[in-house]
Parts: C-alpha cells; sequence; structure tokens
C-alpha cells in the first residue's frame, strides 16, 4: 500500500514539475504600423502579411525549433508615438520588428530605439532614401525607394506629358516631399518645367484653394506625393470644380481606400508601385490562405510576409537568432526565396532588384475601381 501512495504521489509531482515547466522559448515579433487612423488599411496590410507569415512558419516548425509570437502596435502614421509603440516593444522582448509603414516613423525609430537596443527593422513600406543612408546596422526594407519611383514617374511625365501644364503638390512629409522632390528633378532633368510647387496640409477636408490654383495655372497634370486620404479629396474636388487634371501619384494611393472617397472621379488615375506580386507563381498557395480568410492582400500585405520569410531564411542560415548576425545574413548579399520572387539586399539594406512601374486606375468588370498594371 505504501508502495502504491508512494508511486501515486511521484507520478503527482512529475504531473505538476510538468506543469510548471516554461512553456517553449519565443521570438517575438514586432509589427508596427498605422491601426488607426486615415493610413489604418496599410496597417492592416502590415499586420495581416506578418501574421500569416507567422502562422505559416508557426506551422512548419518555427525558426530554429521556436515559434513565432506577433505584437502588434499601433504608431497612428504619428512619429511620436511610433517612437512610444517602438519602445514599448524594447520592454516586451521584442528582436525583430516589421514596420513601419510611415517613412516619417520608420527614420526616427530606427535610429533613436532600435538600433540602440539591438533590434533589427524590416519596413515593407517606408521608401525615403534617408532610411537606409544613414549607416545603420539594422535597417532593410523589402519595397524600393523614392528616387527608385521618382525617376520612374518623372520618365513617364517627360515622355507622355512632355508638352502638358504639370504641377507638384505634396503633403510635408518625409515620404510625401521625398517623392514629390525626385520626381520634380527627374522632369526638370528632362526639361519639364512645373508650373507649381507647393506644399499642402494633410488632413485637411477642403482643398478648394489649392484647387483653384490648379485651375488659374491650367494645369493639365498633377503629381500628387504623399497618401490616399488628401489625394481622394484632390480628385474629387478637382473634377466638382471642372478640373479634368490627370493626377499621378505614388505607392501612397495603392490602395482601395482611394476610390471610396474618390469614387468615380480616381478613373484614369496613375500612380507608381513595384510589380504586381500576387501574379507571382511564389504567392499563389499563401494567396488561397488569405482568400480563405475573406483578406485582400493588396499593396503591402506581401511585403510584410515577405520580410518575415527573410528574417526567418537569415536567422536559419546562420543558426542563430542574434539580430546583429542575422543582419549580417541580410548584408552578405544572399538570396531569399519570398513571395515577391527571389530577393537580396546591399551593404545599406535596400533591395538590390527593387524596380517599379505604371499602374492605371479603372473600371472593373464588377463595377469596382481598382488599379491595374500598363
Amino acid at each position: 500500500m505504501k508502495s502504491v501512495l508512494i508511486a501515486r504521489l511521484l507520478s503527482a509531482g512529475m504531473i505538476l514539475s510538468a506543469l510548471s515547466l516554461p512553456a517553449a522559448a519565443q521570438i517575438k515579433l514586432g509589427v508596427g504600423g498605422p491601426m488607426t487612423g486615415p493610413s489604418a488599411a496599410f496597417g492592416a496590410q502590415l499586420k495581416n502579411g506578418a501574421e500569416q507569415a507567422a502562422e505559416d512558419i508557426n506551422a512548419a516548425g518555427g525558426i530554429l525549433g521556436q515559434k513565432l509570437q506577433v505584437l502588434v502596435g499601433d504608431d497612428g502614421s504619428k512619429p511620436e508615438q511610433g517612437v512610444s509603440v517602438a519602445n514599448k516593444f524594447v520592454g516586451d522582448g521584442v528582436k525583430f520588428v516589421v514596420g513601419h509603414f510611415n517613412s516619417g516613423v520608420s527614420i526616427p525609430t530606427s535610429a533613436e530605439v532600435y538600433s540602440e537596443n539591438g533590434m533589427l527593422q524590416v519596413t515593407p513600406a517606408s521608401t525615403n532614401p534617408a532610411f537606409t543612408e544613414r549607416g545603420l546596422w539594422n535597417v532593410f526594407r523589402t519595397c524600393g525607394r523614392d528616387d527608385q519611383q521618382g525617376a520612374v514617374a518623372a520618365k513617364y511625365i517627360a515622355t507622355k506629358f512632355k508638352d502638358k501644364r504639370v504641377a507638384v503638390l505634396h503633403d510635408k512629409t518625409p515620404y510625401g516631399k521625398g517623392l514629390a522632390d525626385e520626381t520634380k528633378k527627374g522632369m526638370n532633368t528632362a526639361g519639364v518645367r512645373e508650373v507649381l510647387y507647393e506644399g499642402v496640409n494633410p488632413g485637411e477636408r477642403d482643398y478648394t484653394a489649392v484647387v483653384t490654383k490648379l485651375k488659374q495655372q491650367r494645369a493639365e497634370v498633377l503629381f500628387w506625393g504623399g497618401l490616399h486620404p488628401e489625394a481622394g479629396v484632390l480628385l474629387r474636388q478637382m473634377r466638382e470644380q471642372g478640373l479634368n487634371t490627370v493626377l499621378i501619384g505614388g505607392d501612397g494611393i495603392a490602395t482601395a481606400e482611394l476610390a471610396a472617397i474618390a469614387g468615380d472621379a480616381v478613373d484614369g488615375t496613375l500612380m507608381t508601385f513595384g510589380p504586381d506580386p500576387t501574379k507571382r507563381a511564389d504567392a499563389a498557395d499563401v494567396l488561397k490562405k488569405f482568400a480563405a480568410k475573406n483578406i485582400n492582400p493588396e499593396s503591402y500585405t506581401l511585403y510584410s510576409y515577405a520580410a518575415v520569410q527573410v528574417i526567418k531564411q537569415a536567422a536559419e542560415s546562420v543558426k542563430s537568432l542574434e539580430p546583429k548576425k542575422v543582419a549580417d545574413a541580410m548584408h552578405s548579399g544572399m538570396m531569399f526565396d519570398t513571395v515577391l520572387g527571389k530577393l537580396s539586399f546591399d551593404k545599406k539594406g535596400d533591395r538590390k532588384d527593387a524596380d517599379y512601374v505604371m499602374y492605371v486606375w479603372k473600371k472593373m468588370p464588377d463595377g469596382k475601381m481598382s488599379f491595374v498594371e500598363m
């Protein structure tokens, strides 16, 4: 009887010991972006892409035997809020960050928080050149740069609209002004001079004054450096004032939210963006998973998914989850297999193969407005 009791106690002890064992180690992955506010559609893209990538990687065994845990931070597209999110990631033990969306948030967080705390940052969407031009060890992007897409926009304008009256507007942000300035520089080099160059305040709901200026200058083409909320208002109010000016934007207007704001006024709008990743065979299986969840993987969703894939492959190549070692692997010229195709990075953290193409917004067979590659 005594031996049975001892056996039971030992068994209970073993169970208690098992229950008290620490959970399997987890890799904390931070996703920073605007989860609320006017740019929340883009924040959702970053979140959806990273979460699906983490889910798929975990289902396959994780990274070096450890599972990914995704922590989401809402920066509201505001630099100061982004820094607060970044500091919270530090306190939570995050070592790898996917984000942020806005260049104006990625630039301060990368230097003021992530670099100093040994954290690796991969942005799927921040395109301002300054992000990777400061010699930081920890910054990468799966997207291209404004000087690349600005050159494409400028060439298109100089080729297709060389005899038109072109205006340039921007939203005064590092992304918007940076893209507008790169496009303006390329236009000017090609011999196209703008009839108006001006910054507007983001978040306004009435741009009547600037639309009146466009009308006075008889602007036939407007290059917009900024995001979709303001572009949608500009388009709608230009049409209301009888102005048929063609708006050309960058990747900041690559969301269905633009059509929701502008309505039919978006028809004929042009924009620069990377080649459509949803057309790639590499993404077919992942797209089915998004479809099963009723998620539209538009714009930066797959760029975010690819960011997590890169982190995984780099970590496994050096058999380490130490961010600096992972960064070294990413800087090495190593080729990564992703939903965007094969990627590699230079010493700055920029993609070696980034390219941009032109898209046009038009009404689709289902009656909805969307953008298609030209």
